[in-house]
């Protein structure tokens, strides 16, 4: 997800998952496969969305903020084209029409009861580089998830981790600041990869290799969202909110458990381990309490860098080259 005062920089969730797959699904256990349609869909959704955006932006018409005779970028595209690249360096358009479309503002949802912006800013995309980078990784990490354990499941978590990511963003979020991406529902898809393998670590041959090279997946995305304009609480959020519902969704029948009508009159263990029901309801417990208690803070107006003074340098890193606002 993007955050921005004026421009914004995607963060390639997941453009390492190609590496993971080896290891992903290297199990003794065999699931089904299911068509993947949820994914392609959403992806369509999204390019639909950001078409708009364009069109609603017109640049030739209402210009740049920049003034000076900024001229807009691809003016070919008539009433498609971008903000200029001073203005917005992503190829998209300005910041008035995120906001006007739906973009998440932490003022707008806390005092004007603007909530349905927790929601609305998934969908929307700061520039055509922005939609590019986090429509891949959705490509990437969706579809092999899809095709594991359905559209209904994978939804869930990639509607709901973007969900949590958003209220956490707007729980930090600077009064001038707004944020759009599909960052924090693809973060998501990443920590429900990462329980999947813990709540069913008894069916994975090569559980080192799969859990090392998702963390590095993991941590590298995390840090580049330290960068400027990238908006890391929203990944982060979404992250933690996917891993839960992973625990929560994902769970797989134990290796030797089959369908009773498959195996009508045959002693066979339980479906689920011990453990995995555990870990089911600890990550249920949890899921409810975030939601309640961040859902409180944000429409009572909280503002989380008052709480957490030091939370800040998780989205942004300040150094000698960049500034951080």
């Amino acid at each position: 997800m993007a955050s921005s005062s004026g421009e914004g920089k995607g963060n390639p969730a997941g453009a390492l998952y190609l590496q993971y797959a080896a290891s992903y699904g290297t199990g003794v256990y065999d699931d089904r496969q299911w068509w993947p349609w949820l994914v392609p869909t959403l992806l369509g959704a999204c390019v639909v969305v950001f078409a708009v955006e364009m069109y609603e932006n017109d640049c030739p018409r209402h210009g740049s903020t920049l003034g000076g005779g900024a001229t807009c970028v691809a003016g070919f595209l008539r009433r498609f084209s971008f903000q200029p690249l001073r203005e917005n360096p992503l190829l998209g358009p300005s910041s008035a029409t995120l906001e006007k479309m739906g973009a998440l503002n932490w003022a707008k949802v806390a005092y004007q009861h603007q909530g349905w912006r927790l929601i609305s800013c998934m969908w929307l995309h700061a520039g055509l580089i922005h939609l590019v980078i986090n429509m891949l990784s959705l490509l990437f990490i969706g579809i092999r998830l899809e095709q594991q354990f359905g559209f209904v499941r994978i939804g869930i978590i990639y509607l709901l981790s973007g969900f949590g990511g958003s209220v956490l963003s707007a729980l930090f979020l600077r009064n001038h600041n707004i944020s759009v991406g599909a960052s924090g529902a693809l973060f998501g898809l990443l920590g429900s990869m990462l329980s999947e393998i813990f709540m069913n670590w008894t069916i994975y041959s090569n559980k080192a290799a799969a859990i090392i090279t998702l963390l590095s997946i993991i941590v590298i995305n995390l840090a580049i969202g330290i960068l400027p304009h990238a908006d890391n609480f929203a990944h982060v959020g979404g992250f933690v909110t996917g891993f839960l519902f992973g625990f929560v969704l994902l769970a797989r029948p134990q290796f030797g458990w089959m369908e009773r009508n498959e195996l009508p009159e045959t002693n066979q263990p339980p479906k689920y381990k011990t453990y995995q029901y555990v870990l089911w309801g600890a990550a249920l417990l949890l899921l409810l309490v975030g939601y309640v208690v961040s859902l409180a803070m944000l429409f009572k107006g909280k503002n989380g860098n008052d709480v957490c003074h030091w939370c800040r340098y998780l989205n942004c890193l300040p150094t000698s080259r960049w500034k951080c606002t």
